[in-house]
């Protein structure tokens, strides 16, 4: 089937869309949440045409965007981390803040939206200015948190699920490297690990 339509109509959103500004402050970071992505996408998917759906698929969210004149879609399908517990949350908080999580960088990935500069690959953290002695680099150190204010997993927390998913080694002298880890945080990590 042919995607002319679709392809059209979400270039044309594109380059109409503005930088979606991360004013959702969790800990120690910002970010664009949903409500506000929303708030941002919605009239612009209507002016062209385009519509999402985002649906429980097994242990997976399926993101489906569609050209509402030619159905035609593109599709994508997210992993849900699994087996993961926090402490202070029962299994359906953890679920939910996954979903909500997923949810967001999903639409994002699908429609390509920009969220203020993008640092995750950037290794910005690494970056020193000057040799300072190792209590002040840590001090300049962003925390390591499990979840933000409203609950919802951190970034850097789903790229620790990733890698123990991946059964890639989880090394706590290499997260100190670019995080400051609280003891709480560190028995989390520990938790993950032993999994």
């Amino acid at each position: 089937m042919s995607k002319t339509n679709i392809f059209k109509a979400l270039a044309n959103f594109q380059q109409e869309v503005s930088v979606i500004h991360k004013d959702t402050q969790g800990y120690g970071y910002t970010y664009a949440d949903l409500p506000k992505v929303f708030e941002i996408i919605n009239p612009l998917l209507k002016k062209h045409g385009l519509g999402f759906s985002q649906l429980m698929q097994g242990q997976s969210i399926q993101t489906i965007l569609f050209h509402i004149e030619s159905g035609e879609t593109l599709e994508s399908l997210t992993d849900i981390p699994q087996n993961v517990s926090l402490k202070g949350m029962n299994e359906y908080q953890v679920l939910g803040s996954a979903i909500t999580y997923l949810r967001r960088y999903s639409i994002s990935s699908i429609l390509g939206l920009v969220t203020d500069k993008d640092t995750d690959a950037s290794g910005e953290q690494q970056k020193s200015k000057a040799p300072a002695s190792s209590s002040s680099k840590e001090a300049e150190l962003p925390w390591l948190n499990v979840t933000d204010k409203d609950k919802n997993f951190t970034r850097e927390w789903s790229r620790l699920i990733a890698k123990k998913q991946a059964k890639e080694p989880i090394d706590i002298k290499e997260l100190r490297k670019f995080y400051r880890v609280s003891k709480e945080v560190e028995a989390k990590i520990n938790e993950l690990i032993n999994q």
